[in-house]
């Protein structure tokens, strides 16, 4: 061949890359959008709503790796490995949430390294449940608690998992990174747990208390 026609191989091959690359990226974002999406009507327990989104994260997420097919570096490169994580984020937290078992890497059909990171993003999304459960005034705080310890739980169950994977950052993705922020999570939404049982507790005594004190007089 020629240099001319070898020159115009490769360019061909560039541009095909090129438009691949261009449409991976424009479909990871909409693929970040529905997974926000989709954590949203979990939090409000639209759960009608949530099913909907999580079909379309599916679908967005099958888009997203044909758009990606017959190029390894863009499939494992950030903005796809991102989008990916989100989908691993928004199923495992709705299924936290609703107590359902959690999706494999397989059904989800994402790497080891993306399943984790995706978990331990779970992990951090479960501390806004958590606090929303505590500010709930229903009328049922034993169930409240039971909830938020439950979560808590899980929480506690993702952090003692992810710092089991002592492998070099180049191979789980970052996940070091995400380990310590989950940990530090972990601890904040603990306190705040803590604090707010003690304040139930004490505010249930002085109920007892005031009780005591009316069938007295």
């Amino acid at each position: 061949m020629s240099l001319e026609a070898i020159s115009d191989n490769i360019r061909a091959q560039f541009t095909a890359k090129n438009a691949a690359r261009d449409l991976a990226l424009a479909r990871s974002r909409e693929l970040i959008r529905l997974c926000a999406e989709t954590i949203r009507a979990v939090h409000r327990r639209e759960w009608d709503a949530a099913g909907e989104k999580l079909a379309a994260v599916r679908s967005g997420a099958d888009s997203l790796r044909a758009a990606v097919a017959g190029h390894p570096d863009l499939y494992h490169a950030g903005y796809t490995q991102d989008a990916l994580k989100e989908v691993v984020e928004a199923f495992a937290t709705a299924a936290i949430i609703r107590n359902q078992p959690l999706p494999t890497p397989e059904e989800l059909a994402v790497d080891g390294d993306t399943w984790l990171n995706g978990m331990a993003e779970a992990a951090t999304e479960l501390r806004r449940f958590i606090l929303d459960i505590l500010r709930r005034d229903d009328g049922d705080e034993a169930g409240s608690v039971a909830e938020a310890e439950r979560l808590l739980g899980w929480m506690d169950a993702i952090y003692d998992q992810l710092v089991t994977f002592d492998f070099p950052d180049a191979i789980t993705g970052d996940l070091r990174r995400r380990t310590d922020v989950v940990r530090g999570v972990l601890e904040r939404t603990r306190g705040d747990l803590t604090t707010t049982l003690q304040q139930q507790r004490l505010q249930a005594a002085l109920r007892r208390a005031e009780r005591g004190i009316e069938q007295g007089n």
